[in-house]
Order: C-alpha cells, then sequence, then structure tokens
C-alpha cells in the first residue's frame, strides 16, 4: 500500500508544471551597475565596472546587454565617442562576450476593432 501511495505522489509531482516552482531562471542576471544616460540614437545609457571590466549598454529599445571583459580603454572611447551607436558597432559588438540582462521584448498588438 505504501508503494502505490508514493507511486502517485511521485506522478503527481512530474504533474505540476514547471512554472510553479519558485526557482530563478536559468540565464537570470540581475545587475547592480550604475547606467548614466547618454546621447545616441541608439543607445539610452551605459554602465560600467572598473573592478570586474563588465561594460553594461541599454539601448533606446529597451533591450540591455553586459559585455565581460572589456578593457577600460574601450569604455573610455565609448563614452567619449561623437557616436556611439557607431563606435559600439565597431569596437563592442561582437569583440566581447555578451549576456542579455534584459533582451528585446516583443510588443503585442493590440487586436483590430472589427466594428460591424
Amino acid at each position: 500500500m505504501l508503494r502505490v501511495s508514493l507511486a502517485v505522489f511521485v506522478a503527481m509531482l512530474d504533474a505540476i508544471p514547471s512554472a510553479y516552482c519558485a526557482e530563478p531562471a536559468p540565464n537570470h542576471v540581475v545587475s547592480h551597475i550604475p547606467r548614466q544616460r547618454v546621447q545616441s540614437t541608439a543607445i539610452a545609457k551605459i554602465g560600467y565596472s572598473k573592478r570586474r571590466h563588465i561594460l553594461e549598454i541599454e539601448f533606446v529599445n529597451g533591450a540591455v546587454y553586459r559585455y565581460l571583459d572589456v578593457p577600460p580603454a574601450i569604455y573610455r572611447g565609448l563614452m567619449s565617442a561623437g557616436s556611439k551607436a557607431q563606435f559600439y558597432d565597431f569596437n563592442v559588438k561582437g569583440h566581447y562576450r555578451s549576456i542579455p540582462i534584459r533582451p528585446l521584448q516583443k510588443q503585442q498588438v493590440p487586436p483590430k476593432n472589427h466594428s460591424d
């Protein structure tokens, strides 16, 4: 009888959707690096950790990415660049390992209002 009860209990656990589990998302990153607003058409804010050599870029579309092992000279160059978006394209994007902090969220298209 105990085996049957245990088997039923285990089967019930398997049926519980993973959404009810309290574990964080596997790639969830919490940022504590302050970002400052910059003048750019594509980049809204930039933050940098001198101690950890981490560059964080918040784009105007809402996405935030963390770039690892970025030398201080790249951060200084980005901050002083006339075109931050162009500097990013040529010197950061594809050159350093990146982690999405907050990927671009697809905006939901509102349903069409059908007035018949």
